[in-house]
């Protein structure tokens, strides 16, 4: 992991096939052989699953995986996509270990997977030498339409629950942000995605209005690194 961005392990050119069961992937690879690969992305995907797109996969010589390879990264007619839905908490934290994210220099401490209530999560605190803490909540966001990045592509129970959560603590007198890492290079604007999930999106509006602070940042991608960029301006 470099200061700002994560490298890529070597890739393997395709074309998709299909996307099915969630984390499964079927690839027609550029020599002609058909490999099923793991999707470590959850969610809809929506628009970035097209079948016939070209598409890039790791390999891993582990011989206890089910499956070697491992699906990264799609073009779309708009933007190169990074699917990985572990990249973005990797260089969200790197970044901000390495004062890259602005808003949130100044802080001594940074600490993965706090518990923040019981059953709930959140995947950063930033602490500094007073009592006061900064909370935050990195989501993946791949959907964009028309130059608007949206999150998210499917109902979030979870991700409402974050939002809450992120309220309270800020009620509370900390510091708490939802942080949006558009993993494409074709946005110049972010929305919740009301279409999707309306509860998310009133959600996302009266968290903000209560404080909770919202960070967004696209990338550049290539096929050896993604890098954290730009911010982009936020609609709610």
């Amino acid at each position: 992991m470099a200061e700002n961005g994560y490298a890529l392990p070597p890739l393997l050119a395709g074309r998709l096939i299909r996307r099915y069961k969630r984390f499964l992937a079927d690839v027609r690879l550029d020599t002609g052989n058909v490999v099923t690969a793991h999707c470590p992305n959850s969610g809809s995907m929506l628009g970035c699953a097209a079948p016939g797109s070209r598409v890039w996969l790791s390999q891993s010589d582990n011989p206890r995986r089910k499956l070697k390879y491992t699906w990264e990264l799609i073009r779309t007619q708009q933007s190169m996509i990074g699917i990985n839905t572990l990249v973005p908490n990797k260089l969200v934290k790197t970044a901000i270990e390495n004062h890259l994210v602005s808003e949130l220099c100044g802080y001594e401490n940074l600490r993965s997977e706090v518990k923040t209530s019981s059953g709930t999560r959140l995947d950063l605190v930033l602490e500094d030498d007073t009592d006061r803490r900064c909370y935050v909540e990195i989501k993946n966001c791949t959907l964009v339409e028309t130059g608007t990045a949206m999150f998210p592509d499917a109902v979030t129970k979870r991700g409402q629950k974050h939002l809450d959560e992120l309220k309270d603590l800020v009620s509370a007198g900390h510091r708490g942000v939802i942080f949006y890492l558009i993993q494409r290079m074709d946005a110049v604007r972010f929305a919740p995605a009301a279409m999707i999930d309306k509860v998310y999106a009133q959600k996302l509006l009266q968290a903000h209005n209560k404080g909770v602070e919202i960070i967004t940042r696209d990338v550049a991608i290539t096929l050896e690194h993604i890098h954290i960029n730009q911010p982009v301006p936020v609609l709610l």
